[in-house]
């Protein structure tokens, strides 16, 4: 075990008794005692370091909410709940909420009713840093939409950790039967700050959820977090994931179906400059019939940065008729850059249509010559190559105020990604 791992737990076990939060704390606490610290022998963690988290000193810092800045959507008319240092900011969020929305914070009796049997969805045994998260946790939010109640605003949950701040907050989100909403989750880390949020997404029957994770962490903060989502009968999931490198940063995304006729489409996509580092592992856990799962991910990866990606499809025995495609493509913008892919398929049904693949290249030579040669700067038209990657994944993008916001971040993102 960590001594890092050692001081969190020692800190966890120093937070209030009291409430219902605390009931959960100490339960995770008791597990995460049982939890050895994983080595570069433990598969999950074979291509990432945890050196930077251990060398690192447990500590919550109080920041001044006035800090705080808003990211701004030009043309998205949302709903904000801002966080800072996992501490709701009142006068940054919406005050006024549609009919059919409500939003509790996490630790009130009303959320208790609404949490209860979701809490704990993250599983354990795989998510380390979600163990950590149920132990530390003090603050979150619980957005309940209504059945049947269709939201057409989206629901922005800014999450902004900064300084040498830690910030293990939790997201739950429950759509009713036939409801439907959008949900993006805006995180932000700078300086030497600690992030572990995770979110845990039920969407019921006939219900829909479009879903964006925005992981745009700097190269000095850490990030370890997750989104988790269980989908019922005849519902549907879009979700776009977003990821910049930083010193250490671990997205991990679960998809359980838990009905039939459920379908979920994933595309995320990582860019990571010159030294930074992303992990994004995925699980699709197909255990009922008829689902559909289309996951597509891109990876661009600069100079002496590193990429991981782990996605495994995992097609239990009765989820016959299951129809499931998983794909990674990787650009390497450098020789001095590492890539390391591993899709996987896990198949028990012997009635299903699945196929996956994934591929590292380069940029084509031919293709930069053609540009310079009509004209075009070098920065310009590796923006351009860079931007023909993934442009399949930013025109899939549903909101077209999300969709321009999204091109322009990237554009300057790439002009920081030198081929070298």
């Amino acid at each position: 075990m960590s001594q890092w791992l050692d001081q969190v737990i020692e800190q966890a076990a120093n937070l209030p008794a009291e409430g219902w939060l605390a009931q959960q704390r100490h339960m995770s606490l008791a597990k995460l005692k049982n939890r050895r610290w994983p080595s570069r022998k433990t598969e999950a963690w074979r291509y990432t370091s945890l050196s930077p988290i251990e060398k690192r000193q447990p500590l919550t810092e109080t920041s001044d909410t006035a800090t705080v800045a808003v990211p701004n959507i030009n043309g998205l008319d949302c709903i904000d709940l801002v966080f800072s240092q996992g501490q709701l900011v009142s006068e940054l969020s919406s005050v006024c909420l549609p009919e059919g929305v409500r939003v509790f914070s996490l630790n009130s009796a009303d959320a208790r009713e609404l949490a209860d049997g979701r809490f704990t969805a993250i599983k354990p045994e795989r998510h380390l840093f979600g163990l950590i998260n149920d132990s530390l946790i003090e603050a979150g939010v619980v957005i309940h939409i209504a059945e049947g109640v269709k939201v057409k605003q989206p629901i922005r949950i800014v999450n902004v950790t900064s300084g040498h701040a830690d910030n293990h907050s939790r997201l739950l989100v429950s759509v009713a039967q036939r409801a439907s909403a959008v949900i993006i989750e805006h995180g932000e880390g700078v300086d030497d700050s600690m992030n572990t949020a995770f979110s845990e997404f039920d969407i019921a029957a006939e219900a829909s959820l479009e879903h964006y994770r925005f992981a745009l962490f700097t190269d000095s903060a850490l990030h370890a977090g997750g989104s988790h989502f269980r989908l019922a009968d005849s519902s549907y999931l879009n979700s776009t994931i977003l990821g910049f490198g930083s010193k250490l940063s671990r997205l991990d995304v679960d998809v359980e179906y838990t009905g039939e006729n459920a379908n979920a489409d994933i595309n995320a996509m990582y860019l990571l400059a010159e030294g930074e580092n992303f992990d994004f592992q995925s699980c699709i856990e197909h255990a009922v019939p008829h689902c559909t799962t289309d996951e597509k991910v891109r990876g661009i990866v600069g100079d002496k940065a590193k990429a991981n990606f782990n996605g495994r499809i995992h097609i239990h025995r009765h989820a016959q008729k299951t129809l499931a495609e998983l794909n990674n493509r990787n650009l390497l913008l450098s020789r001095g850059g590492q890539i390391n892919t591993k899709p996987e398929l896990e198949i028990y049904a012997d009635d299903v249509k699945c196929a996956h693949g994934a591929t590292i290249a380069e940029i084509e030579e031919r293709a930069l010559y053609y540009l310079l040669s009509r004209g075009i700067s070098r920065s310009q038209a590796l923006i351009m190559l860079n931007f023909g990657f993934i442009q399949e994944l930013i025109n899939e993008i549903n909101n077209e105020a999300i969709r321009e916001w999204m091109t322009e971040l990237l554009r300057t993102r790439f002009a920081r990604m030198e081929v070298k």
